[in-house]
């Protein structure tokens, strides 16, 4: 076979990946701001809401405004909270199945 007269330059790893490193929609801190606040606004518009419509209770505590928002959020919070306990139990060393 012949060899190949052409010759390819060598880049320096710092620079070569400056240039081929790709900047996602969300690497732009004003993107994820837009995300935030319209979630907040999404949740604004759902809370207020819930004073406008008749809703068939079970329970009288359901009734209270707001009442499935603060207890979702709540239940989120605790099992966040009951997984980090859980780790402390569950977790085993790094080389546990070697």
């Amino acid at each position: 076979m012949a060899k190949s007269k052409t010759k390819t330059k060598t880049r320096h790893p710092s620079t070569e990946s400056k240039k081929t490193e790709r900047v996602y929609w969300l690497d732009h801190k004003r993107n994820v701001d837009k995300i935030f606040y319209g979630l907040v606004a999404v949740c604004i518009a759902l809370f207020s809401a819930d004073f406008f419509y008749h809703k068939h209770v079970n329970f009288p505590f359901e009734n209270w405004p707001g009442f499935f928002a603060w207890y979702g959020f709540t239940c989120c919070v605790a099992l966040v909270l009951l997984a980090k306990q859980m780790r402390k139990i569950v977790m085993r060393r790094e080389d546990y199945y070697d």
